[in-house]
């Protein structure tokens, strides 16, 4: 009798989903009321991204101006307080276009004339400290920078200053917002606060106001550091270029200042590049050495002396994070971007020191980074509790005889 190989086909369950019409209206709204509200952030950030960037410079500003504000106003309001520090900033402003304004365009207006030869001076002194045949031609030719280009380059750089000079009206729009903003950012810092710390329940209260001083503190005194430290290395450098008798000494001042604290990790060279070159071009090439040798000395003083004094109570940010953050602005928002990249990581990196958990290092491992060598664990380590014999212990140490 031979079984039978068929089998009965499994029943098949149906399953019914019911759905209320009023849960699909409610979620239909739902979702209108998300693609809304994303249109209109979107509108806010694109439309409005110039007020935007406005404000956010002006929060730094007042940061930055808020050690000073705060000790004033320890003998003053703050209103009052604030209002003279910015009058000074003002002041010293005016004073310094005042004595410098004329020399400053002059000297700028000398470095884009004397440019090219600056260039084709470059190349020769490669060749000939090389041994290569660089031609400028060619090299322009390389970066697809023909002579057409250069003069389409040259009338849009024409039209955009044409459009800067007639758009004077928002540029001074745009100064007083930056100023007032700031004014009252820094004169009501204390009152914004707590009003934020109001809009949290009382058991977090505290914790707010607290991640705001902290978060404040820290990051006005990185905004305030770079802007101090911009200050000393401009006015050093230009003092010096002036004594060696440098041509361009103000504007190669200005640049070394500006750009070695506000270009990240890689500003310090670049900021010196162009009054090395210069020296050098110069009737007198000896001063590109001077030059030269003036920057490494004086990185040296401010990393082991004015640096670590200035920034003991500021935010430390890596440099190679710095100009990531530096890059990425740029990419995303230009120049104002950049600008304000570093400060805005110098905060989220505050709040990151403010909640992380910290863990101490094994001592293994801290001896290691200590000698710049990975640790290795030792025969015994490395076997652990795998270790099976007659020197191990523990239940699981027993033989295979035993059951």
């Amino acid at each position: 009798m031979r079984a039978s190989a068929r089998t009965r086909p499994e029943s098949v369950r149906t399953v019914r989903i019911m759905l209320d019409p009023g849960n699909v209206w409610r979620i239909g709204f739902v979702v209108l009321g998300v693609v809304l509200v994303a249109l209109t952030v979107r509108f806010i950030l694109v439309g409005g991204s110039t007020l935007l960037f406005t404000v956010l410079m002006a929060w730094f500003a007042s940061l930055a101006m808020d050690p000073l504000v705060s000790w004033l106003a320890r003998r003053m309001r703050r209103g009052a307080a604030t209002a003279i520090v910015m009058l000074g900033i003002v002041v010293f402003l005016v004073i310094f276009v005042a004595l410098f304004g004329q020399l400053f365009v002059e000297q700028v207006g000398q470095l884009v004339e004397a440019m090219p030869n600056l260039i084709e001076g470059t190349v020769d002194w490669v060749n000939r400290t090389l041994g290569t045949e660089y031609e400028l031609a060619e090299i322009l030719a390389n970066l697809n920078l023909t002579p057409e280009k250069a003069a389409g380059y040259a009338a849009t750089l024409a039209g955009g200053v044409l459009a800067i000079l007639g758009s004077v009206a928002g540029a001074v729009a745009s100064l007083f917002m930056f100023v007032l903003f700031a004014f009252y950012l820094s004169a009501d810092g204390p009152r914004l606060r707590l009003w934020i710390a109001s809009l949290f329940p009382q058991r977090i209260q505290e914790l707010t106001v607290a991640v705001w001083d902290t978060t404040a503190e820290k990051t006005g005194r990185y905004v305030s550091v770079r802007v101090l430290l911009a200050v000393i290395n401009g006015t050093t450098s230009g003092i010096f270029f002036l004594i060696i008798g440098l041509p361009s000494w103000l504007a190669l001042g200005i640049w070394t200042g500006l750009v070695a604290q506000f270009v990240p990790a890689i500003g310090t060279y670049i900021s010196i590049t162009l009054p090395v070159i210069v020296g050098l071009l110069s009737p007198n090439p000896w001063l590109g050495v001077i030059v030269l040798g003036w920057a490494i000395a004086y990185q040296q003083v401010e990393n082991l002396t004015i640096e670590p004094r200035l920034s003991a109570r500021a935010v430390n940010v890596h440099p190679a994070v710095s100009f990531a953050s530096a890059i990425l602005g740029l990419a995303l928002f230009g120049i104002a971007g950049a600008l304000l990249a570093i400060p805005v990581v110098a905060m989220l990196l505050t709040l990151l020191d403010i909640y992380r958990t910290r863990y101490e290092l094994l001592p293994g491992l801290s001896d290691s980074a200590q000698d710049g060598r990975s640790p290795r664990p030792e025969p015994d380590e490395a076997r652990g509790s795998d270790v099976t014999g007659p020197d191990a212990t523990g239940p699981d140490a027993a033989g295979p005889g035993t059951d």
